[in-house]
């Protein structure tokens, strides 16, 4: 196109040759060399008018502007574009899955991860669910979690049990063989886990496995904690009883806790009916058994599940929970046998005061509860046989409560107390039987890291037998605590 437009400059030079030469001016050479430039660009209009430019000039062309040399280049390349790495990222995160309406907490133990919700919520101790990977090509995200933890205790006098301060194992004043100091170190609380999620049609599914190693007192004997399947909000497995909170457990570093919370390892069956956000009815089947104190002719006998239920209000400040229980306990002797009814209730809760302060509570009351009682559980106390034997259900009731603060976001302290009362009006229990017991623990709580926890703890325990005699102890114990994923 180019060459035709000089040619035809050439022709009209040539041909206006002679009236230019005969201008007498130079001005009125420019003016007709000045008219020929713009004849020529008009025509070079219309040949491209005429003529489409080929793609390999127009990427030449001045009317085309050029990318700049940081400008992406438009071929396909191997770097992943910003959309691919966007669903990369979003593939970490558990799907269906709501937050905690709870206020997030810090625990050592952290009940709460293992405790079931509402739509398998994320709890308030690990409201982010960090650590879940996916399972290629499949909607499941699993999680392998846990921690370590090294404990170091030192008792000034025996205190019953070397790895956990079990108040109601205080020997009482005058026990030969207990005015004498000890220390221990165990990791007995080291812990493992494994956690698979999925959405389905039926809502979430969650799928939980743990275990610590309290199985044994002289050694690391394994020891499942929970076990169990969660579709929607139906519940089958082993682990928490309905009946108790763990979202009310204090932050302790001593692995027992207060002797008055409700607080039970269990097989059953639960369903929940959330209501409006934060409100829930959850009723619950449960393994029973009668635990009796009796002599060998007798046997304790379970003849109907233990039913629980509980409702639950959740909230930015906190959460409160009303628990209650009905069992039916029996023994037989023989040909003959007995039974009685038990039932109990429980009230707990938390409220936040800023972001420094939170407040745990609970409270319980009941007739053949002591299974579901931390400190009496496994004890033989739920009920007691009269001299007509007839069975008796005896009456358990305490409270306790934590406080914690934040003195910075890594620095926490702890202040612990519980009170727990057992009954016997009928004289049924034998004189070394338990009466009551006091529980309080004060702890300053490190974590540099999020998966590095160190603390010291002063605690404090005092035990009454039915006959009235007591003994108290303390108890010092640091914690070195390393979180697989926090």
């Amino acid at each position: 196109m180019r060459l035709c437009a000089l040619a035809l400059l050439g022709i009209a030079t040539f041909t206006l040759t002679g009236p230019v030469r005969a201008q007498d001016t130079a001005a009125g050479l420019r003016a007709e060399i000045e008219a020929l430039k713009q004849q020529v660009q008009s025509l070079e209009r219309r040949l491209e008018a005429i003529e489409p430019t080929p793609p390999s000039q127009a990427a030449t062309s001045s009317t085309v502007p050029v990318p700049p040399p940081s400008a992406p280049a438009s071929t396909p390349s191997t770097q992943p574009s910003p959309t691919t790495s966007t669903t990369l990222a979003s593939a970490t995160q558990v799907p269906g899955v709501g937050q905690s309406v709870l206020p997030a907490r810090d625990s050592v133990a952290d009940p709460s991860s293992a405790a079931s919700r509402v739509d398998s919520n994320a709890p308030p101790t690990d409201p982010e669910l960090k650590g879940f990977f996916a399972i290629p090509n499949t909607d499941t995200m699993i999680r392998i979690g846990g921690y370590a933890k090294l404990d170091a205790i030192y008792d000034d006098t025996a205190v019953g049990d070397q790895d956990q301060f079990i108040t109601a194992a205080i020997p009482v004043r005058g026990t030969p063989g207990t005015d004498v100091s000890n220390f221990n170190l165990h990791a007995k609380q080291t812990r493992f886990s494994f956690e698979a999620r999925r959405p389905t049609s039926r809502g979430n599914l969650r799928f939980y496995l743990e275990n610590d190693f309290f199985g044994s007192s002289d050694g690391y004997e394994f020891r499942l904690r929970h076990a169990y399947g969660q579709l929607g909000n139906t519940y089958a497995g082993y682990g928490y009883s309905a009946f108790m909170d763990a979202d009310a457990l204090p932050d302790t570093l001593d692995f027992e806790g207060p002797g008055s919370a409700a607080y039970l390892l269990v097989a059953g069956v639960h369903y929940t009916f959330p209501f409006a956000k934060g409100n829930s009815l959850t009723i619950s089947v449960e393994d029973p058994e009668t635990q009796l104190t009796l002599p060998e002719d007798q046997t304790s006998t379970n003849r109907m599940p233990d039913l629980a239920a509980a409702a639950r209000m959740e909230r930015d400040w906190g959460h409160l929970q009303l628990s209650g229980v009905v069992r039916r306990l029996s023994y037989i002797q023989d040909d003959s046998k007995s039974h009685d009814y038990g039932g109990g209730m429980s009230f707990t809760g938390s409220t936040s005061f800023g972001e420094q302060d939170l407040l745990l509570f609970g409270a319980n009351w009941g007739e053949g509860i002591a299974r579901y009682t931390t400190d009496i559980g496994g004890s033989g106390l739920d009920a007691a046989v009269d001299e007509d034997g007839d069975l008796r259900a005896l009456t358990s009731y305490g409270g306790f409560f934590g406080y914690t603060h934040y003195w910075y976001a890594n620095w926490r302290s702890n202040l612990v107390y519980g009170y727990l009362r057992l009954d016997d009006e009928d004289e049924l229990l034998a004189d070394d039987a338990f009466r009551s017991s006091q529980y309080a623990a004060l702890n300053l709580i490190w974590s540099p890291a999020p998966s590095w926890t160190m603390g010291v703890e002063l605690l404090y325990g005092q035990y009454e037998q039915q006959d009235r005699r007591d003994g108290d102890a303390f108890r010092l114990q640091g914690s070195l605590q390393y979180n697989f994923i926090k």
